[in-house]
């Protein structure tokens, strides 16, 4: 691992200087990424540094627009032809105008920009980091979420802190294994829908914007269109390797170009057609609507539902950037770029109500219609960026959460930790995109199965967030009462409507959320039976104390890494290694990767070494959260062990008895010894033997898992250990 990454989050440190009176020390939060300024040289430097942060949060506002905001802003491409409307007057447009604003403005603005932003995970959004979150605070995670057991002290570093006493949500949350298993399944699914979206804005976007050119030129097929923008996505795919940060610069112009030109069309059309369209800003156009249109106008709610897409890609991509950056962009940018938008678009239908088909070429001036077509199209393409992003960040999450198969997963910025990239999934992405364009090329059928993933990811932020209010934040009641019934009841009659079109393109995403489900199912259960096996089968010290005093078992020279992965006792494949080579190196270290439900963990803490009270015998466990990269580089990994055991011999615990110096110092020599002599990293090879004992669900889930493990990476060589020093121990664990 590089210096960079071991060396993060060591704390803001820094004291203020009593003898220096000049000397001030600022803490800036989201300006900085959460680092700690410490300015030397008075008020001057002061106001410089201050202006400097400003002006770095200004630039990331910026970046936001290429990767954050595409989706949603990029939606006017694609709302109204997806509304199935009747005849519609005057009165149904200006309804509709404001249920989207309404819907912008309370989802948007309140639940997105200024609720959801704050419940991050120490800087990580999306619907997995508040589930970690509540792990984190509460005993309710299938995952351990709490460190190994040291002297050292750890600091819940959330927003909002958090007291001893528990409710009674959390009472009954911790002590309700089928309450635990439902909190588990709404993650899930949260993150199998928002990959869905990942697959989905690609499609609709570049789609709807593609289909533009059939306005000037009838005689272009349909086909042609869907040709045409697989292309687009194939190259949008390609560009993925190079990182979120040149994409999102080589995009933010675009979009940028993007968000001023859209509602520049927006209040020349409002002018022309219907000044008077801001009236519908009174919710009572909301009530009208729905009175005079029944059952057509709460199925209309499908469509509609589009206006907020690409809004939890605005929590989700928090990694990537920062919250004061990405509420900067939205409130001024954004946001009044699409009620300008919307408003210019409903103000030309209102003057011909028959062309809601093509809602959004039919208002562009002919004039502007090509160069606003390039823009449109570029600005697509931008748009499927925010989540593609999002996706390798959930991804990322929940692999080091063991909840996915081990991918390749790189990082691709010295300075951002959030912004990674997977070659695996994003070759599987740019399969899907294009699969759904050409094989569900009808924008309609795109725009009903977009709906369905919009509004069930809605609703479980909103789910999620208010067990975060309740249980972390501890808010009053009324408050989150008020939160609870206001959204809730808006996305929930969103989803009803949605639903309806299951039939009409809305099965894609269940398919594709059913088939990743059973993918995160499988692996985790088979994670899971191993646990329990090598819990059940577990060998203590006194146990391999009897192995090692067997006279034909030898202590070879040299340095060996034994990963297991548990921690109260060691793998049974050690058994079965002793008793088939009849040895065991002069050094051994067992050695465990615990992945925890934070976002980093502090160096401090990055690895605890102990003895185990046999001669050469130590346990060690490296610790990583989430959003910290696994990668080390050759032996950097052993130096950075050896060390800290080297130092852990020369100062042991106040728990551990005194012990003779020269005993202290031959004992550290032995390690160096051993290390010079060669090391070598074992891990086992396991497999479940599934037998005709095992029920129908073992054999079916078991089998799926063994499938899933020959084909995933495997852990060794994510922490870099060359391939000569790797020895593989296979076994057999009847399930």
């Amino acid at each position: 691992m590089s210096d960079r990454t071991w060396q993060n989050d060591m704390g803001g440190g820094g004291s203020r200087s009593e003898s220096a009176p000049s000397q001030v020390e600022v803490s800036i939060d989201q300006a900085t990424g959460g680092r700690l300024l410490d300015f030397r040289s008075g008020p001057t430097l002061i106001a410089e540094q201050m202006g400097k942060s400003r002006w770095g949060t200004l630039l990331l506002a910026y970046k936001t627009l290429g990767v954050v905001f595409g989706g949603l802003v990029t939606s006017p491409l694609y709302v109204y032809p997806s509304m199935p409307l009747k005849s519609p007057t005057e009165d149904d447009y200006l309804g509709i105008y404001s249920i989207m604003f309404w819907t912008l403005s309370l989802i948007g603005v309140v639940k997105y920009c200024y609720i959801a932003l704050k419940a991050d995970d120490q800087g990580e959004g999306g619907t997995f980091a508040l589930y970690s979150l509540l792990c984190r605070n509460m005993n309710v995670g299938i995952l351990n979420s709490k460190r190994v057991d040291t002297n050292l002290s750890y600091s819940m570093n959330t927003q909002h802190g958090v007291t001893e006493k528990k409710t009674g949500l959390v009472k009954f949350l911790e002590g309700s294994i089928v309450a635990r298993r439902i909190l588990l399944f709404i993650a899930m699914l949260g993150m199998c829908m928002l990959i869905g979206d990942g697959i989905l804005t690609p499609a609709i976007s570049v789609l709807s914007a593609m289909d533009g050119v059939r306005a000037p030129f009838p005689s272009v097929s349909k086909t042609l269109v869907e040709a045409l923008s697989a292309i687009v996505l194939i190259v949008l795919f390609f560009l993925q390797k190079f990182g979120t940060s040149k994409v999102s610069f080589l995009f933010s112009p675009i979009m940028g170009a993007w968000t001023l030109s859209t509602p520049l069309v927006g209040i020349y059309s409002i002018i022309k057609h219907y000044p008077g369209i801001f009236k519908a800003l009174s919710p009572v156009y909301i009530i009208r609507y729905f009175i005079r249109n029944g059952k057509d106008g709460w199925l209309s709610l499908g469509g509609m539902v589009l206006c907020i897409t690409g809004s939890e890609a605005l929590f989700a991509d928090l990694g990537h950037f920062n919250r004061s950056s990405i509420q900067l962009a939205f409130l001024f940018t954004i946001y009044p770029s699409l009620v300008l938008t919307y408003a210019g678009q409903t103000a030309y239908l209102i003057k011909n109500p028959l062309d809601h088909d093509d809602g959004f070429y039919k208002f562009i001036p002919k004039s502007i219609y090509w160069p606003m077509f390039l823009v449109a199209t570029l600005a697509a393409i931008v748009a499927s960026q925010s989540l593609i992003s999002a996706t390798f960040s959930v991804i990322k999450q929940s692999v080091v959460l063991d909840y996915f198969p081990r991918v390749k997963v790189v990082h691709t910025s010295s300075i951002k930790e959030g912004e990674v990239y997977s070659p695996e999934i994003n070759f599987i992405l740019m399969v899907l995109c294009v699969s759904v364009i050409l094989v569900f090329g009808d924008g309609k059928d795109i725009g009903n199965a977009f709906g369905v993933v919009v509004s069930l990811v809605m609703l479980i932020t909103t789910i999620l967030l208010t067990l975060v209010m309740i249980t972390i934040w501890q808010m009053p009641t009324a408050l989150v009462a008020l939160y609870f019934m206001v959204f809730f009841t808006i996305e929930g009659i969103y989803v009803s409507a949605v639903l309806t079109k299951i039939q009409e393109g809305g099965w894609i995403p269940f398919a594709i959320s059913f088939i990743l489900a059973f993918i995160m199912f499988g692996w985790f259960y088979g994670r899971q039976r191993k646990v329990e096996y090598e819990l059940t089968n577990k060998i203590n010290i006194e146990s391999l104390g009897i192995l090692l005093s067997d006279p034909g078992v030898q202590r070879v020279p040299g340095l060996c890494f034994f990963y297991t992965n548990i921690q109260d006792g060691l793998t049974p494949i050690l058994g079965h290694y002793i008793k088939n080579m009849r040895s065991l190196h002069r050094v051994t270290i067992f050695t465990t990767l615990r992945y925890l439900m934070v976002p980093k963990v502090a160096l401090h803490e990055r690895i605890v070494v102990r003895k185990l009270g046999l001669d050469g015998i130590y346990a060690c466990v490296i610790q990583y959260g989430y959003a910290d990269s696994l990668n080390l580089e050759g032996n950097e990994l052993v130096s950075q062990v050896t060390r800290c055991l080297q130092d852990h011999i020369a100062s042991p615990s106040e728990f551990e008895p005194p012990s003779d110096p020269q005993e202290l110092e031959l004992e550290v020599s032995i390690i160096q010894q051993a290390k010079c002599q060669g090391v070598v990293h074992v891990r086992g090879k396991t497999r479940f033997y599934v037998g005709n004992n095992c029920g129908l669900f073992d054999k079916v889930v078991l089998l799926f898992y063994e499938v899933l493990h020959s084909n995933c990476r495997s852990a060794l060589p994510a922490i870099g250990v060359p391939l000569p020093q790797r020895i593989e121990v296979g076994m057999l664990y009847e399930a």
